[in-house]
């Protein structure tokens, strides 16, 4: 089986659209669309029996909105500055927001040092919020029996905010935190 040159680019422009659902950069996927879409276009206005112009035209549109998109995206991460312990925090843990996602978080939260021997969750009782261990060791223990141990990057009191009830566990610093 042969395939034409116009052929070909069809079957490009398709193949295109498809790799671009299988990437998680917002930036890379629709690159990647509007990739399709040009050669998508090429293929509509060359085809043997004349331009398809309804295709040519939504094609055109897609690539305009994923264009508009592209430049909000890029416009968005221009506007935001991290510290350097915030891109660290949004590299090693955060990766899968937005930076805009993640400064709206940082907003909210609190960054707080706390010495050793600090309780981050006491069994039973209910916890103030969520604490995210950013650096240090944490000690997770239940009925006086220490289950395991927290590390950077730990979320400690998630289940019981989840759950909305009390600490399932003690939680206490081994060392100085953040």
């Amino acid at each position: 089986m042969s395939f034409s040159w116009i052929e070909i680019a069809g079957h490009i422009s398709f193949a295109l659209a498809a790799l671009s659902f299988f990437v998680r950069d917002m930036i890379l996927l629709r690159s990647l669309a509007i990739a399709s879409g040009i050669v998508g276009i090429f293929f509509n206005y060359l085809v043997s029996f004349g331009p398809m112009w309804i295709p040519i035209m939504w094609l055109t549109i897609f690539i305009s909105i994923n264009g508009y998109r592209i430049i909000g995206i890029f416009l968005e991460r221009r506007s935001v500055s991290f510290t350097d312990e915030e891109l660290e925090l949004y590299e090693t843990v955060f990766q899968n927001f937005t930076s805009l996602e993640f400064m709206k978080l940082m907003r909210i939260a609190e960054w707080r040092s706390v010495n050793k021997g600090y309780e981050f969750a006491e069994q039973g009782k209910t916890l103030e919020g969520l604490s995210l261990l950013f650096n240090g060791e944490v000690a997770i223990e239940r009925n006086g029996k220490q289950l395991g141990l927290g590390r950077d990057g730990s979320m400690i009191g998630e289940m019981s905010f989840i759950k909305g009830g009390s600490a399932n566990a003690t939680v206490l610093a081994n060392c100085e935190c953040r």
